[in-house]
């Protein structure tokens, strides 16, 4: 059992999360990626961005559950709390 397979989990929640993030604001809004970001935040809705980036984590868990990588499943567990924790400061 390797202890790094948790980190590689992890990065692949942050960047699943930033995948939503970007597609969401693509989908919905014709400014720029950064331009949507500070917009949300001047509006206060970075959060419940954040928090709708953070839907494609539950695919990425199944899959690596599917592949028998549990370790990496737990990283992608451990990036979703992470980013709850910070959607509570932005």
């Amino acid at each position: 059992m390797k202890k790094i397979d948790l980190l590689y989990g992890a990065l692949i929640g942050f960047f699943t999360t930033f995948i939503g993030v970007f597609i969401y604001l693509k989908l919905t809004t014709d400014l720029s990626f950064l331009d949507g970001i500070q917009t949300m935040k001047s509006q206060g809705l970075l959060g419940k961005v954040i928090t709708l980036g953070a839907i494609l984590n539950i695919i990425a868990f199944f899959t690596l559950l599917k592949f028998n990588k549990e370790l990496m499943a737990r990283g992608i567990v451990l990036a979703t709390i992470l980013l709850t924790v910070l959607t509570l400061f932005v």
